[in-house]
């Protein structure tokens, strides 16, 4: 049998520019950062260098690995500094939050959420509509650090349960408790499958 490879590159990472009350926050995306370096993954994220999203990006680098940072114009000096904008392995400038969300969604293979506020939620949500609407296959992953996404996954059940996300199979994020289990989980489902292989649709 042939096989298709669907090798893993990069990863977009959703999460706040705070660091939230809990450290636990912080702590699972230098985690997660970590992992993605060791395991040649680039992190694509929203450039900020506060925060979780500084967490991440920093742990990223770290570890030798490549953070690509794609940040509005008019978040700059909000999200980041621009003194700090300048150690990212690559930053890419955009002019408005459309062009931003874009360019992440098109460098990246996967998408994972790690706490956040309106912002990150915003974000993930949009990424689960064009799943929903059969506009891309790309692993989901909610970071469900300490419960953080319980309250969302509820809401997601009563809608599906009350018949309004009407191709719910297309809409399957990836529900992790624990950063370390994250990027082998995103790796396993992008395993290479044999041509045929019955597996194939559950992988998927």
């Amino acid at each position: 049998m042939e096989t298709t490879s669907n090798r893993i590159r990069s990863i977009c990472v959703y999460c706040g520019s705070q660091p939230g009350r809990d450290p636990a926050y912080r702590a699972a995306a230098q985690t997660l950062g970590a992992a993605m370096a060791e395991n040649g993954i680039d992190l694509i994220y929203g450039g900020g260098t506060k925060g979780i999203m500084g967490a991440v990006a920093e742990a990223v680098m770290s570890a030798g690995g490549r953070a690509v940072g794609i940040i509005p114009e008019f978040l700059m000096d909000q999200e980041a500094s621009r003194k700090s904008l300048g150690g990212l392995t690559e930053l890419h400038v955009t002019k408005d939050m459309h062009e931003r969300k874009h360019m992440m969604f098109e460098r990246s293979d996967a998408f994972v959420t790690l706490p956040g506020g309106i912002g990150t939620l915003e974000e993930i949500v949009e990424i689960m509509t064009w799943a929903q609407l059969g506009r891309h296959a790309k692993s989901m992953v909610f970071a469900n650090i300490n419960g953080f996404w319980n309250p969302l996954n509820t809401l997601l059940g009563h809608m599906s349960t009350e018949g309004f996300i009407h191709t719910a199979h297309l809409v399957q994020p990836m529900v992790i408790d624990r950063a370390e289990d994250i990027v082998p989980a995103i790796m396993e489902r992008a395993a290479p499958v044999a041509e045929g292989d019955p597996d194939v649709i559950s992988r998927l």
